[in-house]
């Protein structure tokens, strides 16, 4: 009886996970795959330019109240003169910045003899230097009661990652991974180029949530089409490969920031470049995977014959035939991920890891301003830092696998935040070297994350599954701005934040599953993605032989068969 249990679980996981077969037919990372790859790759060097990218236009410059108004009474008045009778001066003697002396009605000679004490905030206005370029600070005046705005806007965008979360990863399980990724594309190029021509803040802001939700739908679908289309030994490497072109995009981000100062134009040639990717309509391919799990067949053949040609393979005619789910698969969805136990452990353990890497990512890519070097040469290293950590990715997860990699790598990037509270505020060259290793661990870190839940979910709510730890890491980078906001109180208290979530989610980690090796699991049955069909195979043989009975070709004929 126990072999004939485990010889019919054998069939059932056959069945669902006989696709793997089809991708080593077409070819598992052949020339098919890295163009998509590149594909997929190519939107995300703009990433960079919307998430980190206002950081450069808010740069602090000198400002003062704008004092005109003794101008009506004082029309000879050198700016020194001016700026000396209408603004208070501070405990070092410089001007203040966001108070003045409140206008009165008295002559200049009266102001000039008794001087001016009461006080008042800034009500005309800021000035700013004639010779800086407009940027979103001076033109919206995001100083002073205003200044706390910057780091809003910041969430508004990050709540925009949330939404395209929300809505993108479902409806990509439902409708498709290519359509999602297409359409993400459209809202990135629309609403990114119109951001440059917003006449208020607000409007800035709003357009930037719609974004916001466009790059997270890139971002969830490229990373399904990536995994779906390759084999088990390259999806890390497709994966990362992708991730490091984000890295380049951040080493752009530096060089174009550097040279043009002009918030507008910048944002521009941010967002622009998305519109050479229109020929995507006719090149981008649909997950077969995905195809196959909706019942389309026909479709899945035509594109894995497609694979194939290109990759110089050719596909067995025997093997389409056993293209024919008994039944279409339904998508999974949000309630499916807590209803089975094992899934319910990984949603809530890689929703904590998504959460801890978003936070510590965030918190030091928003703080390039504050480590106290160059801000250019200081996001350059960022960006460069990227390169080797997506890198370094590929060899550690297939080396040590992806559960020590994920655990170790979280504990190490909280471990740099929190030694950043310890060290000196005038130690700006430890500081940034510290920031640095840490930037170097949270990316390998978030890398792996993506690989990782891509391999824990099923194919039926895979695009749910990270979609929802999309969600958390989105909460994360929501809350990374504000946390910034707390440093008024103490420098250290928003270090200590960052630091101390990614210690736990590595431990957390400890508990998961280890996929390195395993093919994707398609149904949501399979308790996790070791339970492969050859493993189950050799399982219904030893049975065989612990009974006393030779069935080793009844069980490979029932493990064969559909």
């Amino acid at each position: 009886m126990n072999v004939l249990i485990q010889c019919s679980l054998a069939i059932e996981v056959v069945t669902m996970t006989e696709f793997g077969d089809f991708i080593s037919a077409v070819g598992e990372f052949g020339l098919y795959q890295k163009l998509l790859v590149l594909f997929l790759s190519l939107p995300l060097l703009l990433n960079p330019f919307h998430m980190i990218g206002q950081v450069f236009m808010v740069v602090d410059v000198p400002h003062h109240c704008d004092t005109n108004w003794i101008r009506a009474i004082g029309p000879n008045l050198t700016e020194e003169e001016q700026l000396n009778l209408t603004l208070p001066r501070d405990a070092d003697g410089a001007y203040e910045q966001c108070s003045m002396y409140s206008p009165v009605d008295w002559d200049l000679g009266s102001i000039m003899a008794y001087g001016l004490n009461a006080t008042e905030k800034c009500s005309s206005g800021w000035v700013y230097p004639s010779a800086q370029p407009p940027s979103l600070l001076t033109e919206f005046d995001l100083v002073c009661d205003r200044k706390n705005l910057n780091d809003i806007s910041q969430s508004v965008y990050m709540v925009g990652l949330l939404l395209g979360a929300m809505i993108f990863g479902p409806l990509s399980d439902r409708i498709g991974r290519r359509l999602i990724f297409l359409i993400s594309m459209l809202l990135q190029c629309l609403f990114g180029v119109g951001i440059a021509f917003v006449p208020h803040f607000y409007v800035y802001m709003a357009f930037r949530c719609v974004v916001g939700a466009s790059v997270s739908g890139i971002l969830i679908t490229a990373l399904a089409l990536a995994t779906e289309w390759v084999g088990v030994s390259s999806r890390p490497k497709a994966v990362l490969i992708s991730h490091c072109f984000v890295a380049i995009g951040q080493m752009l981000l530096a060089g174009l920031s550097y040279g043009i100062r002009n918030w507008r134009l910048l944002e521009i040639a941010g967002s622009a470049p998305m519109f050479a990717l229109f020929f995507y309509i006719w090149v981008l391919p649909e997950s077969a995977r995905w195809l196959v799990t909706k019942g389309r067949i026909e479709e899945a053949k035509k594109v894995l014959q497609k694979a194939a040609s290109i990759n110089k393979h050719t596909i067995p005619p025997g093997l389409f035939e056993q293209l024919k789910p008994e039944t279409q698969t339904k998508s999974g969805s949000t309630l499916d991920l807590f209803r089975k136990k094992h899934l319910r452990k990984v949603t809530l353990i890689m929703s904590c890891a998504w959460f801890a890497d978003s936070l510590v990512y965030y918190g030091l890519s928003l703080n390039v301003t504050h480590f106290g070097l160059d801000i250019y040469l200081t996001q350059l290293a960022f960006g460069a830092v990227e390169l080797p950590a997506r890198f370094c990715c590929i060899f550690l997860l297939q080396w040590f696998g992806r559960k020590k990699t994920q655990a170790v790598l979280l504990l190490l990037s909280g471990l740099m935040c929190l030694a950043i509270t310890g060290i000196p505020e005038d130690q700006a060259v430890a500081t940034t070297v510290v920031a640095i290793i840490g930037k170097f661990t949270a990316t390998a870190s978030f890398s792996t994350s993506y690989v990782y839940s891509a391999e824990l979910f099923p194919t039926v709510a895979r695009q749910t599954g990270v979609g929802l730890c999309s969600m958390s890491a989105r909460v994360a980078g929501i809350m990374a701005p504000l946390i910034h906001l707390l440093g008024q109180y103490h420098r250290a208290i928003p270090m200590a934040i960052f630091g101390s979530a990614p210690v736990v989610g590595g431990l957390l980690c400890v508990l998961l599953p280890e996929t390195r090796g395993t093919d994707l699991v398609d149904d949501t049955g399979a308790a996790t993605p070791e339970l492969s069909s050859r493993k189950l195979e050799i399982l219904c043989k030893r049975e065989t032989r612990e009974d006393g009975v030779d069935l080793e070709k009844d069980v490979y004929r029932c493990s064969g068969s559909k």
